[in-house]
């Protein structure tokens, strides 16, 4: 198969995408596309060595320079693919951007004070844009639990992080009862009937036959953000639907795409989501804001909450 080569300082170059930045600002819908496009070959590089790296062992004629022109042959796959149909990631990107630039437009006197439109793992559950310092507070909080629960599933906690992220817009819509109190919830388990514990009434979206509803629902609430990740590894370790999600690993999108196939979210768009969500919290730590722990006795085991 033939392949055009493309500019290397177009891909997943972080000091490029100021320069979309400001196009996107000016609603520039080519500089839109070239931003989305640039965050699906960032994300489809992500997943390429992701793949690479599960690979149990290395072949007879591989080195470290092999290694180093397998990478540059990756960045050019995830590029071309970028500009072509895709993964269907920068379609979704477009669309979110495009609505952004259309609610800034109906009302000019609040978006004069408002940040440039983010990428779709950058926005809360309201589809406000979240800052990087309030996505960077939200993942080092998390971290420790998160590398606790990834241990147990088998799982990356970046995925953890971002299914969290993604479940309660990067901290901002935890469910809260209606006196103020804090569920501690951030993972979006409802209250079943198999919950005998605390729960809250909120608001949530869900999605039937590709049409969103917004309605108010049973979530559990739990007393610690530690009992609530326990009782969210004992819902994924005990229930038939989510036992291929355990064990993927680095595996991100086999992560995403085990939740989405057990039904965990009504969104058909969930795995997407959830994959783009891991996508920023990645970028993140590219960029330098996190770092990741050791979990040498970070947190002690405890029981968490009942499961469904």
């Amino acid at each position: 198969m033939g392949s055009t080569t493309v500019n290397p300082t177009y891909y997943a170059d972080f000091s490029g995408l100021e320069g979309l930045k400001k196009g996107a600002k000016a609603d520039d819908p080519k500089a839109i596309r070239a931003a989305a496009q640039q965050f699906e070959s960032l994300f489809t590089d992500m997943m390429l060595k992701s793949m690479r790296e599960a690979n149990p062992g290395s072949g007879l004629g591989d080195s470290q320079e092999s290694e180093l022109y397998q990478g540059m042959y990756d960045q050019q796959i995830a590029v071309q693919m970028s500009q072509g149909k895709g993964i269907g990631l920068a379609d979704m990107l477009v669309q979110q951007l495009t609505r952004n630039a259309a609610a800034k437009a109906a009302t000019p006197a609040a978006a004069s004070a408002a940040p440039a439109p983010a990428a779709l793992g950058s926005l809360a559950g309201d589809g406000a844009p979240v800052s990087k310092a309030t996505q960077t507070a939200f993942v080092q909080q998390l971290e420790p639990y998160a590398q606790h629960a990834a241990t147990q599933l088998g799982v990356s906690a970046d995925a953890i992080i971002a299914q969290a992220a993604l479940e309660t817009g990067w901290g901002q819509h935890v469910p809260v009862g209606a006196g103020g109190a804090v569920s501690n919830n951030l993972f979006g388990i409802k209250a079943g009937s198999g919950w005998s514990g605390a729960a809250v009434s909120a608001p949530t979206t869900e999605f039937s036959h590709g049409t969103a509803t917004s309605l108010t629902q049973p979530f559990r609430a739990y007393s610690s953000v530690e009992q609530g990740v326990n009782d969210y590894v004992t819902l994924l370790q005990r229930s038939a639907r989510y036992q291929q999600v355990l064990g993927t690993g680095n595996d991100v999108s086999a992560f995403a795409n085990g939740l989405a196939r057990g039904g965990y979210a009504t969104d058909p768009d969930y795995a997407q989501k959830l994959q783009a969500t891991a996508a920023s919290v990645q970028a993140l730590r590219l960029g330098g804001a996190v770092t990741p722990l050791k979990l040498a006795a970070a947190l002690p085991t405890t029981t968490g909450g009942e499961s469904v």
